[in-house]
């Protein structure tokens, strides 16, 4: 993750106006912001849809649970600092985060960017764009390749023994091994490589360490 983020920390305080809010966005060039207590630790993100007004129809004397959608929905719309519209809590990754962990997160939150935080202190230290993620999953094959046959290498199979073959970024590795929990050890450390979209392993075994241990 430290290879892909940005080192500027794309944030504002609590009670940020929402025109700071909108400047922010523009200067930047990006389509949310993390919203950070006074140690620096988000505590929300406002997004392009959180500033687009809401109608929100609470005109017939109902009464509405505080934090209630609805009531949620109407502080959003009448809001006028950072802290009034804002999604809490935020959603972040750490920098020790793996590539194709921050791409699942963006995809499955429909969001395109995430504050990255100090893993020890929760403070903020910089943003990672999804657009930043898709030249790591655009690294060309070989370089994935060589990278996952090192990551293979490292945990001693018989390279010999081994085929690795790249097809946009799903990795497939074939062969035989002398235990069978070599086959996990292999698809945990090769998705662990910038690049690799997915890792399937198709091997025999001598052992099955795996079926005794259980």
């Amino acid at each position: 993750m430290k290879d892909v983020m940005g080192a500027v920390a794309i944030a504002v305080r609590p009670e940020a106006a929402l025109s700071e809010l909108v400047e922010t966005m523009r200067r930047f060039k990006v389509g949310a912001v993390a919203v950070i207590d006074a140690e620096g630790r988000p505590i929300g993100v406002v997004s392009e849809d959180d500033l687009l007004p809401k109608e929100v129809d609470l005109s017939h004397g109902e009464m509405i649970p505080a934090g209630h959608k609805r009531c949620r929905e109407h502080e959003k719309a009448t809001g006028t600092t950072a802290r009034d519209v804002m999604t809490s809590p935020a959603l972040t990754v750490v920098e020790q985060t793996a590539v194709r962990e921050a791409a699942r997160l963006m995809n499955a939150h429909r969001i395109k960017q995430l504050p990255v935080v100090d893993v020890a202190t929760g403070k903020i230290v910089g943003t990672v764009h999804q657009v930043d993620l898709l030249k790591i999953f655009s690294r060309r094959a070989c370089d994935v390749l060589a990278d996952v046959a090192a990551a293979v290498a490292r945990l001693s199979p018989d390279p010999k023994a081994l085929t690795i073959m790249v097809d946009a970024g799903v990795v497939r590795v074939a062969g035989k091994l002398a235990r069978r929990s070599q086959i996990a050890e292999i698809v945990e450390a090769g998705r662990r490589v910038d690049g690799v979209v997915d890792l399937d392993v198709d091997a025999t075994y001598d052992e099955d360490d795996v079926a005794g241990s259980r």
